[in-house]
């Protein structure tokens, strides 16, 4: 896997995995390969969303001036 590749490009090659798996035609040892790349990916991304919004909440805790840190809200929450 890619350390350089896109959020983006991580789903895209995640549904293709899974579609793949889906239809069953694989032999079980690459079926076996394919999950386990699925599940890296999977991870990997989880990773860099978690990152993401600790980065965000940091951000919004210094603006602030607060001790605590701030919880990620969309805006849609904040109004």
């Amino acid at each position: 896997m890619e350390e350089t590749q896109t959020l983006e490009g991580m789903l895209d090659k995640l549904e293709r995995i899974a579609a793949s798996l889906e239809d069953g035609s694989r032999p079980l040892e690459e079926a076996l390969k394919l999950f386990e790349e699925g599940v890296k990916l999977a991870r990997e991304g989880q990773k860099r969303i978690d990152d993401a919004e600790r980065r965000i909440e940091i951000l919004l805790a210094a603006g602030t001036n607060r001790e605590q840190v701030a919880p990620f809200a969309s805006d849609a929450e904040e109004r």
